[in-house]
């Protein structure tokens, strides 16, 4: 779960408050072959992210050329038209940490928690479950607790595009707080499924009481001896700050949606299954026309994919500025570092 990471992804679309996605704006303005209109004005979209009506892909492989929609992004980063970079990440990008994601057969975290004797995979993320056995989510932690990861390249792009001033905000559905080791400010990260940064007691006398996390590591690294004293001087469970079923996400999840997604002039989707609400309709949240480029091993996400079923990318419409690369995060960063002219 990379670890961290793999938390959101886990959750599902009931257990979450959802947003209703607004609809595209009526009245807006028809955008021709090359451009599209993004808050009002026109923009130039190259030719190898904008597809018509007659080079639409018709199979599931030809949605994009891999070359050509990276260097169609490198591009708009090129040029400066798209300078206000939103990014959204999942499970995915922590992969090649040594993190396992939750839902690939046979390697995911939810094959592999068979050894906890768990009724059900995610019930050690539920927390009706850790209030009456907390046993495997604390032998859980001891696999997932960060510091035992190094970030990935697809951390260091986020970083990089720091660096360069592009980045509004990294919105994340990971636990494993690897944005923060790779340097990214926490001011830049919205955990949406929260994270190990913090802790608190969740259930007693106590409930709500913050406990110093550096507490909370070395109580679960030595194992059921070390939580149940803590659990025993706090008068009641404690758990890292992340969300489970029946929890409600972090207040900084909403609150930064508005002002970040408004300027958002490129939106950057990259190892995430798009299944788990409402943080898979943040990619129907910036400005209509938008640029997005979604990074993954398949499409995901497309129309009609949502609670209220629409929205979602548009892959195969024309005109269209979505654009698909198959594969692995760290492969496409490293393509538009190349591409970009940034490598060093």
């Amino acid at each position: 779960m990379l670890f961290p990471s793999r938390l959101c992804s886990c959750l599902t679309a009931a257990l979450f408050p959802r947003t209703r996605v607004p609809p595209p704006r009526a009245g807006a303005p028809a955008a021709g072959p090359g451009s599209v209109s993004v808050g009002g004005s026109n923009l130039h979209i190259p030719a190898g992210l904008c597809t018509t009506a007659g080079d639409a892909p018709t199979e599931f492989t030809s949605v994009l050329t891999t070359d050509i929609a990276i260097e169609a992004v490198a591009e708009l980063l090129r040029s400066g038209q798209c300078r206000r970079v939103v990014v959204l990440t999942g499970a995915g990008v922590s992969v090649s940490a040594g993190i396992p994601d939750f839902r690939t057969p046979g390697t995911g975290l939810y094959d592999n928690l068979q050894e906890y004797g768990l009724p059900f995979a995610e019930a050690v993320f539920d927390l009706n479950f850790f209030r009456s056995d907390p046993a495997p989510f604390y032998r859980l932690c001891q696999e997932l607790w960060p510091g035992r990861y190094a970030p990935t390249p697809t951390h260091r792009f986020i970083k990089l595009l720091e660096q360069k001033e592009l980045l509004v905000r990294c919105y994340t559905q990971n636990i494993d707080s690897l944005e923060s080791a790779a340097g990214l400010p926490k001011d830049k990260v919205v955990a949406a499924h929260g994270n190990f940064d913090s802790a608190s007691v969740v259930t007693g006398p106590s409930r709500g009481e913050r406990v110093p996390i550096d507490e909370v590591k070395e109580a679960v690294a030595q194992g059921e001896p070390g939580w149940r004293k803590m659990v025993e001087r706090h008068e009641g469970l404690v758990k890292p700050d992340i969300v489970f079923f029946g929890e409600q996400l972090p207040p900084r999840f909403s609150q930064c949606i508005p002002p970040d997604f408004a300027e958002c002039d490129l939106l950057l989707v990259m190892g995430t299954s798009l299944v788990v609400q409402p943080f898979a309709s943040l990619i129907d949240r910036p400005p209509q026309g938008t640029p997005r480029l979604l990074i993954n091993r398949e499409r995901v996400g497309e129309g009609g994919y949502g609670p209220y079923g629409g929205g979602g990318f548009q892959f195969d419409a024309p005109g269209t500025a979505d654009r698909f690369f198959q594969g692995d995060s760290d492969d496409a960063v490293a393509q538009l570092v190349d591409a970009c002219g940034w490598r060093t």
